[in-house]
């Protein structure tokens, strides 16, 4: 009996000490990811594969270049492209993670797919590559750690960024937050503007640029000097679902005063002019609508001189002006003269 005893308490404490080293071994890795077709940041598992593993799941050229850092030849590789009049999401070809939105893709001339920003700086992630005997920052999902290419400071605004991308890295999914819609609205210096839109729930994205002029691509210092045509516009993308576009008109309406012609306080200038840019049939109704119900509520005393026009070429402005008051740490104050 002591024997079994002894026995017993044996395999007990064996069993607690590996009970113990189960609870001490860390589970897999986790990392924040952004979801496109959520709009929502959600914690996903990193994913983890051997060599072999990987040569199963990819080409031969994909595995050279996502796995061995390799790069594909320029021009060579055609980047799939979505349907005429689609868009779509580039995402990793190794493990799906969302990177880069079809929008977002620009000609570079240089042979490699290249964008100007990624989806999220959460799905990517760079590391300073000392290789070919100069010093470039490699671009890397953030999920599988596959080698996607290199990152540029020669891109177009609003970032100024160039993300040199291999094109066997990536794979076209169908734009999956196809219930995203765009608006525009000119309501004086953009800065502001795009911060109480940029706050707002409901708000996915915003970025300040010019529209409504004739001169394509054009600087700051053009639009001020005022030969242009060009308005200080923010472009706001928002979800249906959490906010209206007749809530962007009421917040619209109340950050500015849309009865001032080619003016906003002491910004004196047509860059300055009130105007709702609309994207499709119904968002031109619905602003009409509103605008002619805020005539008749008399809230202002003279009449509304706010455009309602249909939506052109949009140009992002410099990157120093976007997300202005958020770098800056500033708080909008929008005062409107209502008139009273």
């Amino acid at each position: 009996m002591r024997y079994q005893s002894v026995f017993v308490i044996g395999f007990l404490v064996l069993l607690s000490l590996m009970g113990a080293s189960m609870k001490a071994m860390p589970g897999p890795e986790k990392i924040k990811i952004f979801y496109a077709s959520t709009g929502k940041v959600e914690e996903a598992e990193k994913v983890m594969k051997t060599d072999q593993e990987w040569k199963r799941i990819l080409t031969p050229e994909q595995y050279r270049v996502m796995r061995r850092k390799g790069t594909e030849q320029p021009f060579e590789v055609k980047c799939p492209l979505p349907p005429e009049g689609q868009s779509g999401i580039y995402q990793c070809a190794g493990c799906g993670t969302d990177l880069f939105r079809y929008n977002a893709k620009f000609e570079s001339g240089t042979g490699w797919p290249s964008f100007w920003e990624p989806v999220s700086e959460l799905n990517v992630r760079t590391e300073t590559d000392e290789s070919l005997g100069m010093s470039r920052s490699e671009v890397l999902c953030a999920r599988c750690d596959a080698h996607l290419g290199h990152v540029f400071d020669d891109g177009p605004p609003p970032t100024g960024k160039r993300y040199c991308i291999n094109a066997v890295a990536l794979k076209l999914a169908p734009l999956k937050e196809a219930a995203m819609e765009r608006a525009a609205f000119a309501a004086g210096c953009f800065w502001g503007v795009e911060e109480v839109f940029r706050t707002t729930p409901g708000v996915v994205s915003t970025r300040a640029g010019y529209a409504g002029g004739k001169t394509g691509n054009p600087s700051y210092e053009e639009v001020c000097a005022g030969n242009t045509g060009h308005a200080e516009t923010v472009e706001v993308t928002f979800d249906p679902r959490k906010i209206t576009y007749d809530g962007l008109l009421d917040i619209f309406w109340s950050i500015h005063d849309p009865t001032t012609v080619n003016r906003q306080g002491p910004d004196v200038g047509s860059q300055y002019r009130s105007v709702i840019f609309f994207y499709t049939a119904e968002q031109q109704r619905r602003a009409e609508a509103s605008k002619e119900k805020l005539e008749k509520s008399g809230r202002f005393k003279n009449r509304i001189a706010t455009e309602i026009v249909k939506a052109g070429d949009f140009f992002p402005a410099e990157s120093y002006h976007q997300k202005y008051y958020q770098k800056q740490g500033i708080k909008p104050a929008c005062q409107v003269d209502r008139g009273e």
